[in-house]
């Protein structure tokens, strides 16, 4: 049976590190896709991770975590914060690319397929990402958060501060956007 993340946050203030050390790995890949597509540098975001977990120790040592939420999106929280903040101090944003070291499809679970449908699949999620990357920063911000960060629209809408509508909107433009994209890409590759 799991230990759920209440209790590893328990036993790492009671002294456990290792606890900690269970937490962190049992969320690292969310966390660090969810700032890498924000800042799309790998070295930023291993930056800004860092400093989430310095943050989120420093929170719970002072006492000052409240259990109402999951420790996930409470993680998230801060780290959307933390890339918002570095968004405001670099003023620019650049596009989302894979690199030699880190490529977010390498993240997601796969079962284990044979090598035509494992081509096929990576064919796809380039075609996605591409799409992705060329949306407006709002629609690419509310893709990111619900399919990678796995965060429901309520969570969304509270973490970009907007309605519920408006996230849903804002998802539903982007699929019409990336429909519409993939559609003009097929009329050009005839």
């Amino acid at each position: 049976m799991q230990i759920s993340d209440q209790q590893l946050i328990s036993n790492y203030l009671d002294g456990d590190d290792k606890s900690f050390a269970v937490l962190l790995n049992r969320h690292r890949d969310k966390i660090f896709t969810s700032i890498y597509l924000f800042v799309k540098d790998t070295d930023m975001a291993e930056d800004i991770f860092q400093d989430v977990f310095i943050k989120i120790i420093d929170t719970l040592r002072k006492g000052k975590y409240n259990h109402e939420g999951k420790f996930l999106q409470w993680a998230l929280r801060i780290s959307y914060n933390m890339c918002v903040d570095n968004f405001r101090r670099s003023k620019r944003r650049t596009k989302v690319s894979a690199t030699e070291t880190f490529d977010i499809f390498d993240v997601l679970e796969s079962r284990d397929d044979n090598m035509e449908a494992t081509i096929i699949k990576s064919q796809v999620h380039k075609k996605v990402r591409k799409l992705v990357d060329q949306l407006p920063p709002e629609q690419r911000e509310v893709v990111i958060l619900r399919h990678y960060a796995d965060m429901s629209f309520k969570e969304i809408s509270q973490l970009t501060r907007v309605s519920i509508n408006t996230a849903l909107g804002r998802m539903r433009y982007a699929l019409i956007n990336m429909r519409k994209m993939a559609g003009e890409r097929e009329l050009l590759m005839q």
